[in-house]
């Protein structure tokens, strides 16, 4: 979880910050930022601070905020910009949850809540149903190209023909690494590094789920989700080195 910002250093909510106040305020928590950095975000949408009439950027406390929730989704969960992007949108119309454990801005108090579902990755399961149509439009990927996905078994259809969240993710993010030439062929690997996670994650959580009462399965639910995230970040520093050892960290 990212750490809150002290109060001693926070600004009043009230108060408007120049884009190098806005990077004091973000450093302690991601080293790697930089005024170019926040200047692209906000090329991308991800903010749009008010501007003075010579031009200079204007931040307010809400921006800072929404740019720690941006970065900590990108840093923790590896979200790319895009979805990022519309997340944000969304939890500001109300149609989705802040993301548990990240902070982040709350939804319009009277904004209407239909079809909201959790983005947890533990809880989105089931809340979604698109046609293959649909699915391509939103992931930004040809007919052929979901059909190579569904080939390999990286997405799958229901019984129905319906795909739901986790295959939206999982479209958006090949039709992403497409623009890199990396198609689903390559992406079998991470299939079954991931069958391999799921397993070990059955394996420790089985005994909780064999005990009785609605307590043992949320403590399940819970556990799963912990050695999840710790996977995920284990896989990203693996990554890292790796990248890091052939001179590309």
């Amino acid at each position: 979880m990212t750490p809150a910002v002290s109060r001693r250093d926070s600004p009043r909510a009230d108060a408007v910050m120049s884009i190098g106040e806005v990077l004091g305020q973000l450093r302690s928590d991601f080293p790697d930022v930089s005024i170019s950095k926040i200047r692209l975000w906000e090329t991308e949408g991800l903010v749009e601070p008010s501007r003075t009439p010579s031009g200079y950027r204007k931040f307010t406390l809400d921006d800072v905020e929404r740019l720690r929730y941006a970065m900590t989704l990108q840093r923790d969960r590896y979200w790319p910009l895009r979805r990022i992007r519309e997340h944000l949108d969304a939890v500001q119309r109300g149609a989705e949850d802040p993301v548990p454990g990240a902070g982040g801005p709350r939804p319009a108090p009277d904004a209407e809540r239909e079809g909201a579902g959790s983005p947890h990755f533990l809880q989105t399961v089931g809340s979604t149903r698109l046609s293959a149509d649909e699915l391509c439009t939103r992931a930004n990927l040809r007919t052929d190209q979901l059909d190579d996905l569904v080939a390999f078994g990286l997405v799958q259809p229901s019984s129905s023909g319906w795909y739901d969240d986790v295959s939206a993710q999982v479209a958006t993010a090949a039709g992403e690494l497409a623009a890199f030439g990396i198609g689903p062929r390559h992406l079998r690997a991470f299939r079954t590094a991931a069958e391999r996670e799921v397993g070990l994650v059955e394996q420790v959580v089985r005994p909780l789920l064999g005990q009785r009462g609605t307590a043992s399965r949320a403590r399940a639910q819970d556990v799963a989700g912990e050695i999840t995230a710790l996977s995920l970040r284990l896989h990203a520093s693996l990554v890292r080195a790796g990248l890091a050892r052939a001179g590309l960290g």
